[in-house]
């Protein structure tokens, strides 16, 4: 009963994102964020009722979760009505919502049932309600894949479960280990080799959302700036509201310090810290993430070995590998989706493509991507001899050769797209609605007969997709909602919009440029590549 109820809160959650999509962005992060953790909650839910007639502890942890599922369907209803109720209705239908409480303040509410299921996780582990779903053979893997099934989260670069599945639990068995001291887990390895992959699914398993109740994720990049790095993962812990947002505004690099080691010194978190390029980076945030004693862990990913190697002393450093063939094939031939109509010289000219990407994950979903939209054995082979061209005696094909030849073969429209997407930050994760309207009032979307123009621009996200230009975040009733770009190929379309020097991605704070501008730029890019 309670994974039913549970079941349609999280319907409901999802609905009321769907629907008020003129939401303010921190409430809507915060209730992103809230159905996540309830669907955490579910992965476990339906075992811990099953036990919960002999154990007290568990009756009450399952009474708790209803409690903040009831709460939240609760305070969404409250939502709708005050966002169209006169005051005085308002009153009255708050009374047969929640008679004990004033609906007055949303966000308040909602970063109270946010304070309430970090305290749910934390009684699990004061008071042993432990390994519920002990089932035989549901180790850390197989939990992550119930948890994409069950939450619609899908695997950006399906490259992560093809030969690391033995990684995933090493690392997370490092994670979860009975060491009090807090600890770094350093993840290193060079561009496109699935690093921030890797970590987000150690981030989301549900092993590591209860047994950390607070957690933060930030990107650090090349160009960073310590004051923004802190102030993300207070806002992250504590909520977006208009109090916490003016506070961290008013205090200097030092204050910022002070207040996040005191807003995690009585905490069990886990902080990722992605993308690190220099050493010094994570030591201007390291004096802030306090030694509790208490299990904490941070997890660091980085090209840079020495970086890897210097985050901690007695931590914990992995060096991610390449693919072997076999693996490179088998993740080919998932990309390509239908393998079964390659002819045998056309598997021959996709094995010697695929050999020479040497196992680089990235350059071989692009690549699968490419060959995906190409039709019969002699387009398969003008894109090999347009790759050999570049490649030196027994050389692989250089990564940067394969991401263009792919962005080349887009029609205009589809490059202009692309390249609007280097606008945003790096390991920005993008929402499917805000891009597509973008496009379109940049103009790049241009109806097709009685087409609606959002229909045609979700086709464009889509085939970018497909083509592993774009990568999926998030999807909802099999429909992309969320979307990020990898940094190598965010550089490739910074480095394309560029070339005529008509606006500078990188520093768009720096000039004033109109909206005009920019469309100007990208169509004349867009023109010049085709």
């Amino acid at each position: 009963m309670a994974d039913a109820f549970l079941s349609f809160a999280v319907q409901k959650l999802g609905d009321f994102l769907i629907q008020e999509v003129n939401l303010r962005l921190s409430l809507r992060e915060d209730i992103q964020w809230l159905r996540t953790e309830l669907l955490f909650m579910q992965s476990f839910l339906r075992d811990a009722e099953q036990k919960q007639s002999g154990d007290q502890r568990i009756q009450q942890w399952v009474f708790e979760i209803n409690s903040i599922a009831n709460d939240a369907v609760a305070i969404l209803e409250t939502y709708s009505i005050e966002a169209g109720k006169s005051a005085s209705r308002l009153k009255a239908c708050a009374c047969i919502c929640r008679k004990e409480k004033k609906f007055y303040n949303v966000a308040k509410e909602i970063q109270s049932l946010k304070q309430r299921i970090m305290d749910i996780s934390r009684k699990r582990e004061t008071y042993g309600i432990t390994n519920i779903n002990s089932n035989a053979g549901e180790g850390p893997s197989n939990q992550i894949r119930t948890l994409r099934r069950t939450t619609s989260y899908v695997d950006d670069q399906d490259y992560i479960f093809v030969g690391f599945q033995d990684v995933v639990q090493t690392l997370l068995s490092q994670l979860l280990k009975a060491e009090p001291r807090r600890s770094v887990l350093s993840i290193y390895g060079m561009g496109g080799l699935g690093k921030t992959t890797l970590a987000r699914k150690l981030y989301i398993s549900p092993n590591i959302a209860f047994s950390f109740p607070t957690r933060a994720w930030i990107c650090v990049s090349q160009e960073y700036n310590t004051m923004d790095l802190l102030r993300n993962i207070i806002k992250s812990i504590q909520g977006r509201t208009k109090e916490t947002l003016d506070l961290l505004e008013r205090m200097t690099e030092g204050d910022l310090e002070i207040y996040l080691r005191d807003l995690l010194k009585e905490r069990k978190y886990l902080v990722v810290v992605d993308d690190v390029w220099q050493k010094e980076a994570w030591e201007s945030l390291k004096r802030s993430f306090p030694d509790s004693k208490n299990g904490s862990r941070v997890i660091i990913t980085t090209r840079k070995e020495d970086v890897a190697e210097r985050a901690d002393d007695r931590g914990f450093v992995h060096k991610l590998r390449f693919l072997c063939q076999e693996e490179s094939w088998d993740l080919f031939c998932r990309k390509l989706l239908d393998d079964r109509a390659m002819i045998p010289a056309m598997e021959s000219l996709a094995k010697d493509m695929v050999e020479k990407c040497r196992g680089l994950p990235l350059a071989i979903v692009v690549l699968s991507g490419l060959l995906l939209h190409k039709k019969g054995l002699n387009e398969w082979q003008k894109v090999k001899d347009c790759l050999w061209k570049n490649i030196i005696e027994d050389k692989s094909i250089e990564i940067s050769s394969i991401l263009s030849l792919s962005f080349n073969d887009l029609s205009v429209a589809l490059k202009q797209c692309f390249l609007y997407i280097g606008i945003f930050p790096e390991d920005q994760v993008i929402d499917a609605e805000d891009i597509i309207r973008l496009w379109m009032a940049e103009g790049f979307i241009i109806p097709r007969g009685e087409e609606r123009m959002e229909d045609v621009a979700e086709d464009f996200l889509n085939e970018l997709i497909r083509r592993s230009l774009v990568q999926e975040a998030k999807i909802f009733l099999e429909k992309v909602t969320k979307c990020r770009v990898h940094d190598l190929l965010r550089d490739l379309a910074i480095q394309k919009a560029s070339d005529t020097n008509l606006f500078d991605i990188y520093h768009p704070r720096k000039h004033s440029k109109s909206s005009s501008c920019i469309r100007l730029a990208i169509h004349s890019q867009g023109e010049s590549f085709s």
